[in-house]
């Protein structure tokens, strides 16, 4: 396939401005960490709520079928341009995979690719583009999921070609060696060669010690030196059938054709019982836990994660639940504007004295793992670790003792609110929207229900959070040093 992109779980609403993230951040994003972004402008802080923006008129609400072997259906008109994008997304990811096994959702994905009896190595995407459309992938922890941007009237065609390899996948032992050396050359590049990311991924593995998300979503070097024909096939059979599916089309299209398309191109497929999906097996961390990796970098950097609760359900009422749309919010308060917390504190602060070079602030929300919620910095040159790795906990300790301002709160809302009205904008973000929640099994309307309840929360909750989730028990600490300067 073309640049494949190892997406995240990205479901944590939270806006944040993009030119400010760590680096590691990027290398969060590579390895499938579920943390959220968006570049959609801040609203004014005292501006006034604006969750009733995302309240849609009927006419304009997804339109949803469950076709009887089970393949979901979902279809949002939007009639701005006359281009469709189309989304097939299975709810299998990384998370699914044994440890003999990981990086197969991701090797599959690349191998979806490579033709069916019918469809040459390639063919696939040539006729995408033939048509006058685009296509690629993504694999994550949770999901996977295949796209394509087509004009409207080519989007039959486009659908025909995803129904004849989704069922029909077809390739030799020989082309996927070749492919394995390609995303294995992939992980050189974006892991084995950047130090961010070698850190990362320790970072995860030292955080969770049992749970599938400890594991990188392109598998470590030695798995893709061993992944067989066999074992791709395997997981293709166990977990690509329509029951696990979703196609997911918004565009200038009418919603009753689609539906009528998909019951002829996908209709025929015979659903399959599916497997037990894995538990969250991850034990109770009972203690801080720390480490220190040396790479070819010029400034430290350092990650700060603990173990918080994450949203099952928009409509959960549960005192977890309560607690993670709180977390969202602070997680906002501490990085979400050039004057956040952080950035004030750490990377502006009105002495001059600056700590860091940059800092983040990541938190997923939802999924089907545990959470962590990660706070990042680069260290300035000349700084030691140990002063940034205080002041960054100091400022959540001062939320935890102080609480947060009215002002500082109703500006995170109105973020979070902006940002879902600016999705609007895109039909792939719809798209992608829509398929994320339905692999969390989440109504199509859940960014309006969460905006809601958003809302109620109040200063009280955010510093209750902050009480309650960041002490040393369930904190995880890494360094990254340069190798030069190690202690």
């Amino acid at each position: 396939m073309k640049a494949s992109k190892l997406l995240p779980n990205a479901l944590g609403m939270r806006p944040r401005a993009a030119a400010r993230r760590a680096a590691w951040l990027a290398m969060a994003l590579l390895a499938g960490a579920a943390l959220a972004d968006s570049s959609a402008p801040a609203a004014a802080p005292d501006a006034p709520p604006a969750a009733a923006s995302l309240e849609a008129p009927a006419a304009a609400r997804p339109h949803v079928t469950t076709l009887p072997n089970g393949l979901t259906v979902i279809v949002q008109v939007d009639r701005r341009a006359p281009t469709a994008v189309q989304m097939l997304w299975l709810r299998v990811g990384a998370v699914d995979e044994t440890d003999r096994e990981a990086g197969v959702a991701h090797v599959l994905e690349h191998m979806m690719f490579k033709g069916t009896p019918t469809l040459a190595e390639g063919e696939y995407s040539r006729r995408i583009a033939a048509l006058g459309g685009r296509d690629n992938a993504f694999t994550a922890r949770d999901v996977t999921a295949y796209h394509v941007q087509v004009p409207a009237g080519a989007l039959r065609e486009a659908m025909a070609l995803e129904a004849e390899r989704f069922a029909r996948n077809a390739w030799t032992a020989e082309t996927l060696q070749r492919e394995l050396a390609v995303i294995r050359e992939e992980r050189r590049q974006r892991i084995e060669d950047d130090p961010q990311a070698q850190f990362y991924e320790q970072f995860m593995a030292t955080a969770l010690v049992a749970h599938p998300y400890r594991r990188p979503v392109i598998g470590w070097m030695a798995n893709l030196e061993a992944l067989d024909a066999a074992t791709v096939r395997a997981f293709h059979q166990r977990w690509y059938a329509p029951n696990n599916a979703a196609l997911v089309v918004v565009g200038d299209v009418e919603p009753a054709q689609v539906v009528r398309w998909a019951e002829e191109l996908f209709g025929a497929l015979p659903p399959r019982v599916l497997p037990a999906r894995a538990p969250e097996a991850e034990p109770e961390q009972r203690g801080a836990r720390r480490f220190e990796w040396l790479g070819r970098v010029r400034q430290p950097s350092l990650l700060i994660g603990w173990r918080v609760p994450r949203l099952p359900h928009p409509d959960d009422d549960s005192e977890a639940a309560r607690d993670a749309l709180a977390l969202a919010l602070l997680a906002g308060v501490l990085d979400g504007h050039s004057a956040a917390r952080l950035e004030r504190a750490l990377v502006r602060p009105p002495d001059g004295r600056r700590l860091a070079d940059a800092v983040g602030v990541g938190y997923g929300l939802g999924g089907r793992g545990p959470e962590l919620f990660l706070v990042s910095a680069t260290v300035r040159p000349g700084v030691e670790p140990a002063r940034v790795e205080q002041a960054l906990r100091e400022e959540i300790a001062r939320v935890a003792r102080d609480g947060v301002s009215d002002a500082e709160l109703r500006r995170v809302k109105n973020q979070w609110a902006a940002a879902e009205v600016f999705k609007l904008d895109s039909p792939f973000a719809q798209a992608r929207e829509l398929g994320q929640q339905w692999a969390l099994g989440w109504p199509p309307d859940a960014q309006a229900r969460l905006l809601a309840r958003v809302q109620a929360l109040t200063a009280a909750d955010v510093q209750r959070v902050a009480q309650r989730y960041f002490g040393e028990r369930q904190m995880t600490v890494g360094w990254l040093l340069p190798e030069e300067g190690a202690r």
